[in-house]
């Protein structure tokens, strides 16, 4: 899939005002799809900013054509009930999401994607404060406060603040690849990939000690994924013990020591498939995830494609296939 159009709706409030919220989150989608990050991929994203000025450069009709939607976070008049959405917002966002535009939400920005009926049926998530709100004014919405983000195709939605981040790289992690979204991520100094289903809830931050050994244990497994790695092994390098280890793991990143190695294996096939005309059996190999049936059983299971497939979908409109 090639980058299009990315409209990015602010709603102001009743004085014609962004929200803090906006301000960074109007940053975050700027970053990524406003900057032509044309070395990456060429085309880059085409940025529209839809609202009042100075922050705002178009108007509602700049969401037809548009390929992604974006509402971020809307004043808190509006989730508490003290100021209606404009309903000719409401009808712009459905009217583009009728025209095939993929509609996407950062926190409280969930509200006028249900106004507008899009996330009826469909599982939804934003930041848990506001979580029970959305619920009991939207019943037929099935509300998850407990992730960093949903993808359910056409309509996504993602939780507060830097969750927005993570939205933004999936997007283009979805359409330009593993490989440009990790470069964009490095560029930006975040993490390449948090998967959605990470929780929101961010537990005690780790002492300095083990903060300092933690990170250098895992760039050094990223260095080494086609090679045997314990946990063991890693608890050593990072200075503390397996249980300990496993804890800390989870503290950070949400998940388990193993469960992280897989997901940062996953990404190395699918980086590889994306740029090397490497075999099955060889890229197994060099991510570590083994056999050619066992990268397909976990690639398809993470992806939802097989690595044949999804190597199909880059080529020849995503990035080029090239020998090594």
């Amino acid at each position: 899939m090639s980058p299009g159009v990315v409209a990015l709706v602010l709603v102001p409030d009743e004085h014609g005002r962004i929200s803090p919220y906006d301000v960074y989150e109007l940053a975050t989608v700027s970053m990524v799809f406003g900057m032509p990050h044309t070395d990456l991929a060429d085309p880059w994203y085409e940025l529209r900013t839809v609202g009042p000025a100075p922050y705002g450069t178009h108007g509602l009709d700049a969401l037809a054509g548009a390929d992604t939607v974006i509402v971020p976070s809307v004043p808190d008049a509006v989730v508490e009930g003290r100021q209606e959405l404009p309903p000719e917002l409401v009808a712009a966002v459905r009217a583009a999401a009728g025209a095939g535009a993929r509609a996407v939400s950062m926190c409280s920005g969930a509200f006028v994607l249900a106004a507008a009926g899009l996330l009826d049926g469909r599982r939804a998530t934003l930041h848990r404060a506001y979580a029970a709100e959305l619920a009991a004014r939207h019943p037929l919405v099935d509300v998850d406060p407990s992730v960093l983000y949903t993808d359910e195709g056409s309509v996504l939605t993602g939780a507060g603040a830097a969750a927005g981040l993570d939205l933004c790289l999936h997007l283009v992690r979805k359409e330009l690849g593993a490989a440009v979204a990790g470069a964009l991520a490095d560029r930006l100094v975040v993490a390449p990939h948090r998967p959605g289903d990470r929780p929101q809830s961010v537990e005690a931050p780790l002492p300095a000690d083990e903060a300092d050994t933690l990170g250098p244990a895992l760039a050094w497994a990223l260095q080494r994924l086609g090679e045997p790695l314990t946990v063991d092994e890693l608890a050593r390098r990072a200075r503390m013990s397996p249980r300990t280890f496993h804890r800390r793991v989870r503290e950070v990143h949400g998940t388990t020591p193993l469960q992280w190695l897989l997901e940062q294996r996953v990404a190395r096939a699918q980086t590889l498939l994306e740029a090397t005309d490497l075999p099955v059996e060889r890229i197994g190999e060099e991510s570590g995830l083994g056999s050619a049936a066992n990268l397909r059983r976990h690639f398809t299971r993470a992806v939802g494609v097989s690595p044949t497939a999804y190597r199909r979908g880059f080529t020849p409109s995503g990035p080029p296939s090239r020998a090594r």
